[in-house]
């Protein structure tokens, strides 16, 4: 069989249940911050005011992502990490804003603080993605547990700060450490509380995993079906795409040597997206909700005629 069937799951989230895996679903990204790695300071005013975030959310939600992801600080390679208050004010007027505009969005929070996912919790989110897999807080597990949230479990090795003087991984290597680290992280946060049907488990694409060592994840990507749980991939933009590009003879001509834009990616990503889809992905997160929900489209047929 050249695709894997995707499983069907009903993901418990804080106040409903979303269905998984008749369609894919898409999760809109909407980075808050001045120092994203693709559009940092796009969304992100320095008073705090929320429009230009508020209509790029809007934007999202007209091209159809069922999600909106908004994150309120760079997880970028050497990023400069920030308080949580200002975290929290970068996001809680976006995220109030939102839901007084559309009442009924699904919102999920990018963090990886404790203090930041109750508060934006109580103001209306229904997901905490946590890109530490509840490793950086030894509170997460027990605030979304408390909350009955849905909680992305991802995968990451190391610190941003870290990544650039991480010893390589065999490309045989890859695949066994994220399914042993995401292991040990489901059952930390299944023993604090949190019920598997709330869960879904993201591989973590570029997080600690570098350039070429993302595509063993990527080629191997359905072994990650083996915890029974939805999976989320986020590829857009991601360097190893553009790393990739660069390789290519002719497509360096036609880039004139230069590191491809974060427009130069979309197809890159497209492609990455579609093969996740057709491993087993369920959500994919994505700058370029347009591109992503027709593509999606086309994936899911060719599952639905498997």
């Amino acid at each position: 069989m050249p695709f894997t069937p995707r499983t069907q799951h009903d993901w418990h989230l804080r106040t409903r249940t979303l269905q998984l895996g008749q369609r894919t679903i898409v999760m809109g990204i909407l980075n808050i911050t001045p120092d994203s790695f693709s559009d940092g300071g796009y969304f992100y005013s320095p008073h705090h005011a929320p429009e230009r975030a508020l209509a790029q959310a809007l934007k999202l939600l007209e091209e159809d992502a069922t999600i909106l992801d908004l994150g309120g600080e760079s997880t970028r390679p050497n990023a400069t990490p920030l308080t949580t208050d200002e975290e929290q004010s970068r996001i809680l007027p976006v995220l109030e804003s939102i839901l007084k505009e559309k009442p009924g969005t699904i919102l999920s929070i990018d963090t990886f603080h404790a203090t930041t996912a109750r508060r934006a919790l109580e103001a209306g989110a229904e997901i905490i993605n946590d890109v530490s897999g509840h490793l950086w807080d030894p509170d997460m597990s027990k605030t979304c547990a408390q909350s009955g949230c849905g909680a992305i479990l991802m995968h990451t090795r190391g610190r941003p700060q870290d990544w650039s003087t991480l010893p390589p991984l065999a490309p045989e290597a890859v695949l066994p450490l994220i399914l042993t680290d995401l292991a040990e992280r489901l059952e930390a946060a299944t023993a604090a509380g949190i019920q598997r049907n709330k869960i879904v488990v993201d591989p973590g694409f570029g997080f600690g995993k570098r350039l070429d060592e993302n595509y063993p994840l990527l080629a191997h990507f359905a072994q990650l079906q083996q915890f029974h749980l939805p999976i989320l991939a986020g590829v857009s933009r991601k360097g190893f795409l553009a790393h990739t590009l660069t390789q290519s003879p002719s497509l360096s001509v036609l880039l004139e040597g230069a590191t491809p834009s974060m427009d130069d990616r979309l197809h890159a990503t497209t492609a990455a997206n579609v093969a996740a889809i057709l491993a087993g992905a369920h959500i994919l997160r994505t700058h370029d909700v347009r591109p992503t929900v027709e593509a999606a489209a086309i994936a899911d047929q060719i599952l639905k005629a498997i």
